[in-house]
Parts: C-alpha cells; sequence; structure tokens
C-alpha cells in the first residue's frame, strides 16, 4: 500500500468486540425465554379455565394475549438461535437481524389479537351479552396471574438490557400489555360479581387499544434497525474526527446499529499525500478510538484517502 493508494483499516478492541458480544449471550436468551415460557404457561392455563366457564371476553383476550406470549418465546428461541450464527459469505455483518424480525412477528399477532378482541366485542355488545357469575377463586387465581405478568416483566426487561438483546425488550414490552389487559380482566370479573357483566366487551375494547399501542412502540424501535437507519449523529463524528491531527478533511461518514447494540461505522478522511503506510495505520488506530470512546461505536472501518 501506498500513501497516493485509497487505504481500508478496520480496528476493533478483542476486549470491546467481546463485550458487546459474548459467547455466552445466544444461551442466556434462551434461558431467560424457557423460564418465561414456564410461567406463561401456567398464565395461560388459568385464564382460559376462567374465560371459557365464565365467558368473559376480556379474560379470553387475556388468555389470547398470553398464548401469544408462547408463541413468541418458541419463536424468540429459534431465532436467537440462528441469530447467533458467526458472520459468513453470504452475511458478513452476521445474522443479528433475524432477532430484529423476530420483534416484527410480535407486531404481527398483536395484530391479530387486536383485531379478535375489536371483532368480539362489537358481536358482544350487538347480542348484548354477559358473563357468567364468576367465583371469589376465579377472581383471585386471575389476580395472581397478574402477579406473574408483572414479573415476568421485570425480569424479562433487565435481562434484555443487560444482554443486548431486542428480542428479550420487545418481547417484556408485550408481557407488560398483559399486566394491563390483565387488570381490565380482573375489573370486569369484579364488574360481574356485583352485576354490571354488559361492560364487558366495552373493557375488551379497551384491551385491544392497549395491544396496538405496543404494537406501535416495538414497531418505532425495530424499524430503524431492519432499515439501517443511522447510528451515529455524522455531524459529532466529522466534528470529533476533524480535531485528529494530520487529517486534512473529513469526506464521508456512514453509520448503523445492530439489533444488540453494537454500532458500524464507516469514515473516510483524506491525508496527506506524502503520509507513510505506517502514519495512515495510526491515523486509523487514533480514529477509530476516539469514535469508541466518545460516541460509543464498537466497529470502525476507516478509510485514508490522499488529501
Amino acid at each position: 500500500m501506498t500513501a497516493a493508494d485509497p487505504t481500508s483499516v478496520t480496528t476493533t478492541p478483542p476486549a470491546t468486540r467481546a463485550a458487546v458480544t459474548p459467547p455466552a449471550r445466544p444461551a442466556a436468551v434462551r434461558g431467560v425465554l424457557a423460564r418465561v415460557l414456564v410461567l406463561n404457561l401456567i398464565v395461560v392455563a388459568i385464564k382460559l379455565i376462567v374465560g371459557l366457564r365464565t365467558g368473559a371476553l376480556s379474560v379470553l383476550g387475556a388468555a389470547l394475549e398470553s398464548s401469544l406470549d408462547l408463541l413468541n418465546n418458541v419463536v424468540g428461541m429459534i431465532l436467537v438461535t440462528i441469530a447467533a450464527r458467526a458472520p459468513d459469505e453470504s452475511h458478513p455483518y452476521g445474522h443479528a437481524k433475524f432477532e430484529t424480525l423476530g420483534a416484527l412477528a410480535i407486531v404481527t399477532f398483536l395484530s391479530i389479537s387486536c383485531f379478535e378482541l375489536l371483532r368480539e366485542a362489537v358481536l358482544q355488545l350487538r347480542q348484548s351479552r354477559s358473563p357468567v357469575m364468576p367465583t371469589l377463586l376465579e377472581l383471585c387465581v386471575v389476580g395472581l396471574t397478574l402477579a406473574i405478568n408483572a414479573l415476568v416483566v421485570i425480569y424479562e426487561r433487565r435481562r434484555g438490557r443487560e444482554l443486548s438483546s431486542s428480542f428479550l425488550v420487545a418481547d417484556a414490552a408485550h408481557t407488560n400489555s398483559d399486566v394491563y389487559v390483565t387488570g381490565l380482566a380482573i375489573a370486569s370479573l369484579g364488574l360481574t360479581r356485583f352485576g354490571l357483566g354488559a361492560l364487558d366487551p366495552i373493557l375488551a375494547v379497551l384491551v385491544a387499544l392497549i395491544i396496538a399501542w405496543n404494537g406501535y412502540k416495538i414497531l418505532r424501535e425495530t424499524i430503524p434497525i431492519l432499515v439501517d437507519e443511522r447510528g451515529l449523529d455524522s455531524a459529532d463524528v466529522r466534528r470529533l474526527v476533524e480535531r485528529i491531527p494530520r487529517i486534512a478533511e473529513v469526506r464521508s461518514v456512514r453509520s448503523r446499529a445492530g439489533a444488540s447494540g453494537v454500532v458500524f461505522a464507516e469514515v473516510t478522511v483524506g491525508v496527506s499525500g506524502s503520509t507513510t503506510v505506517a502514519d495512515a495505520h495510526a491515523i486509523a488506530d487514533e480514529v477509530e478510538r476516539r469514535i469508541a470512546e466518545a460516541l460509543g461505536a464498537s466497529e470502525v472501518v476507516v478509510h485514508i484517502e490522499p488529501a
């Protein structure tokens, strides 16, 4: 390589890369999903039994919402395994976006449940049907599922942030909707005990709105990753790099964020035509170091060109 030739230098500190994508991460994510799966099985069984016996649409809607959690857990375990595969010839940037696709699958499931709840609520309002009077025991066990949902949200959200898993965070958001949905189901059962079961379909509509809102929030977080929205502010990167000695100009800056939190950046800089290969490499190292320290980028490709 000569100083006059375009030069591409990739520099990623081993310690940084290991901290972002530890080998045990996929197994840890699968472990979280497996534990949540068992809890969701219990929740679905309780809600389904009570919903079928009483005919309460809000409770059946809550059972549907929790059933989707079950499916999401299974899909997530499969997708996380795929996403953990090392980069290959066909996927040089890795397979992490498969995990983001799983988050979009959650939105699809949310849309289905939202539509079904609205349809059933309208039908029940037209027919003026009311749920069967629930027993105190049924009311209590549905209340237990509320506590389980809350614990799952706290646990899954915390582990999702620790493991930088977009799927776990998205699934926690979905389960968070279960907390509100289950609360409405309990309210419906309580109202039915006081002879106000006709309010059940109205509460079911509120359930559908909660589901729709959670779907929107997931889309807002996942679409930027899938369409490669910039991961770093180009102006900030330019100002940072221009302060480095021996860099004459910053010609282009590109960046994108990965599903696991990894930020990929490509920076093209111009240097004096008399710059040696060793100096060009040192400049590239300095560009990568400053970007990583100041802006959090974890994998940077620096192109050196003659000014």
